[in-house]
């Protein structure tokens, strides 16, 4: 597997790697970034982890992202023909962003052997919105391309939800190579057992919580204000933003300037061993993603990981998230709108019955789309490569 990402970070990679080095006859290579100073080679559950000479980049320069991809692609390409000359590779899964990772699989490519595209989002409309108004004609036509080129390399695709798929599809990938294997927590570590009953109501606080990417473009700038405008509606109101990303010093910044530098906590990033602990003793997850084209197709692993442990969520009426989830599971809020989120998250700070009501209501999405709904189509796409 190669994937431009912290293996201990995510939670996706790290589950479909454990998933297929379970199958007998099967050993899992996974190449990644490096997490650390200097790159390590170890073991983890019996899958080796190879990180690559370089971290994964966040910032806002098109240019060095592009730059990083080509970098880390070429050295996974140089990895993966070392793996060929071993006689020690017979499939290549590749996660993106970005898909032109397929490269790195060229020797193997070449010599017949399949490679998997696993999109856990679209870089069409991914980089669209990250990058809107900077030449996006171009850039999009670019990105199109770029999409088809790949996924006409790939044996098999893997989407993450069924509207991700419906637009890959729109735009001319072959149905028959996509497979759906939704991007859900892992139940042997997200389940209902590492909730604190009550959350933190019992030592007078409110504990709402955002964790992942820590950017503008997907809201924690927004919730920022609107938790800002509860500062004194809500006793013991807490707000953990959990993370980092291109973003994060200007939202810490704006925590300041608003004066919630005592509310707005910034605690860094927590790894995917300790995440589910840090999360059960919150009283409410906040999914503050404004509505563009990315997000439209998102159905954000955060918000599912608060509903695998039955923490309450206030979510954006966005067309993926009111797919897959109804009124009376998730509180829910007009995209891009301070003031109906506000509301929203007052709505439910003030109610404890329907917060309860509403989580218990959202672990049908969890019983319908869980894991183990996924992994025996996962599995059988590997079986038949």
């Amino acid at each position: 597997m190669i994937a431009y990402t912290g293996y201990s970070l995510d939670g996706r990679v790290r589950r479909e790697a454990e998933a297929v080095n379970a199958l007998p006859g099967y050993a899992v290579t996974v190449l990644t970034a490096k997490e650390q100073e200097a790159p390590r080679l170890y073991e983890q559950d019996g899958i080796r982890i190879f990180e690559l000479d370089m971290p994964k980049y966040q910032g806002k320069s098109g240019a060095r992202y592009v730059l990083c991809y080509l970098r880390f692609t070429l050295l996974a390409f140089i990895e993966c023909t070392k793996l060929m000359a071993r006689k020690s590779l017979d499939i290549v899964h590749v996660h993106n962003m970005p898909n032109f990772l397929v490269f790195a699989g060229l020797t193997p490519y070449l010599s017949g052997k399949p490679i998997i595209l696993d999109e856990h989002d679209t870089m069409v409309e991914t980089f669209s919105a990250k990058f809107n108004g900077r030449r996006i004609r171009f850039l999009e036509w670019a990105l199109r391309l770029e999409e088809a080129v790949c996924c006409r390399m790939a044996r098999r695709i893997v989407c993450v939800n069924d509207v991700q798929k419906a637009a890959m599809v729109a735009r001319g990938i072959p149905e028959e190579k996509i497979v759906v294997a939704m991007n859900v927590p892992d139940p042997r570590l997200f389940n209902r057992t590492q909730r604190i009953p009550g959350g933190s109501r019992e030592n007078g606080k409110f504990r709402m919580i955002y964790h992942g990417t820590v950017a503008k473009r997907l809201g924690v700038h927004l919730a920022v204000r609107a938790v800002t405008k509860l500062s004194d509606e809500i006793p013991g109101l807490e707000f953990y933003v959990v993370g980092g990303g291109d973003d994060m010093k200007e939202i810490q910044d704006l925590g300041r300037i608003l004066g919630m530098g005592d509310k707005v906590l910034f605690p860094g990033s927590v790894s995917l061993d300790r995440l589910a602990p840090f999360l059960g003793g919150m009283d409410l997850g906040i999914i503050p993603n404004g509505r563009n084209c990315a997000t439209e197709l998102m159905l954000p692993v955060k918000m599912l990981e608060c509903v695998a442990l039955g923490i309450p969520v206030v979510a954006p009426r966005l067309k993926t998230i009111s797919h897959y989830f109804t009124e009376d599971m998730v509180f829910f809020f007009e995209p891009d709108d301070v003031d109906s989120m506000a509301q929203a998250i007052l709505a439910a700070s003030s109610n404890e019955e329907e917060r309860r009501r509403k989580a218990h209501k959202a672990r049908e999405f969890m019983e319908k789309y869980g894991w183990e709904t996924h992994k025996t189509e996962f599995i059988e796409m590997y079986k038949s490569l």
